[in-house]
């Protein structure tokens, strides 16, 4: 069975040369042919000079080297459009997710006919507001999936190279891998796997990048957010229709108005409120329109290691 693995690559000089061998001793016996798309999203450190040494005694081994650093997602996108074989697993570049578990991720596949799946950590080794930040990350991307699995994503992925057809014409720099996976199929699947500890460094996923990345994921791929201040005006002209009935009410009933600055100011607040966030929503709406429209590149390719 011929199998690509895609890494994105970000400061991570000290584990690619393990994670390469990992990859080998394991997985170069069960499939063939295998290659290795490394695809250094312009690290600071030494990455991409590690990555030519790899590509120089391991043909099997491709590097690509982007121009600026567009994000994790986009280096993906990149990878999974320069893999040539009929399978592709994504994996980090920090040995979290073990090559190990690379052939249940394929054989759950096969098993359940599923087009994708993740390997879902079985404990998570991340601190507690990590935990937190990725939790309402896959709650987000739950709704701009549509899909159920949502809840189970990973950067741990197996797929069919068949899929990326649904997407090969996206050309926003607003990426969000899995969305674009559901543009291809419906059938998700996931499986426990081991999340070991990070032997090198910390992570470069903070909390900001993980809300900032949320968000775009709710603005670019989903109407939940214009769903959502529907909602709130329709709900504020609820509320206003329930103050005014409650204040014709008094008056016919007790012949008097209801008194105060501060109830009217109240009253005036929670309107012009809601009003700003609703036009605040549209306003990212309109902002994500103009970027599009602009033809921005999701990535630029600078150089090239390997065939």
């Amino acid at each position: 069975m011929a199998l690509s693995i895609v890494v994105p690559v970000y400061n991570s000089e000290a584990s690619l040369e393990l994670l390469a061998g990992r990859i080998e001793s394991v997985l170069g016996t069960l499939y063939a042919p295998l290659e290795l798309v490394l695809v250094n999203d312009c690290s600071s450190d030494g990455s991409w000079e590690v990555i030519e040494r790899l590509q120089a005694r391991h043909p099997w081994i491709h590097g690509i080297q982007l121009a600026r650093n567009f994000g994790q997602h986009n280096a993906l996108l990149c990878g999974i459009r320069a893999a040539r074989y009929p399978l592709i697993v994504t994996i980090d570049d920090d040995l979290q997710n073990p090559p190990e578990e690379v052939p249940r991720l394929i054989a759950t596949l096969e098993a359940q006919h599923a087009d994708v799946v993740y390997g879902t950590p079985e404990r998570e080794s991340h601190s507690l507001w990590r935990d937190l930040a990725s939790v309402i990350t896959k709650l987000v991307l739950k709704h701009a999936m549509g899909a159920e699995t949502a809840r189970n994503v990973s950067a741990f992925r197996c797929f069919r190279t068949a899929l990326r057809e649904a997407f090969a014409d996206y050309r926003s720099p607003y990426v969000s891998i899995d969305v674009l996976l559901t543009w291809g199929t419906r059938r998700f699947a996931s499986v426990p796997v081991r999340n070991e500890p990070r032997p090198f460094g910390v992570s470069n996923y903070t909390i900001r990048k993980l809300i900032v990345h949320a968000l775009n994921m709710m603005t670019g791929f989903s109407t939940l957010p214009l769903q959502l201040s529907s909602m709130a005006g329709f709900g504020s002209m609820l509320f206003g229709l329930a103050v005014l009935a409650w204040v014709i009410g008094r008056y016919l009933l007790q012949g008097s108005v209801v008194p105060g600055f501060a109830f009217l100011g109240s009253i005036v607040a929670i309107f012009s409120g809601t009003q700003l966030f609703a036009l605040g929503v549209i306003g990212e709406y309109l902002a994500r329109m103009h970027v599009r429209s602009m033809g921005q590149p999701s990535y630029v390719v600078k150089q090239a290691a390997g065939d």
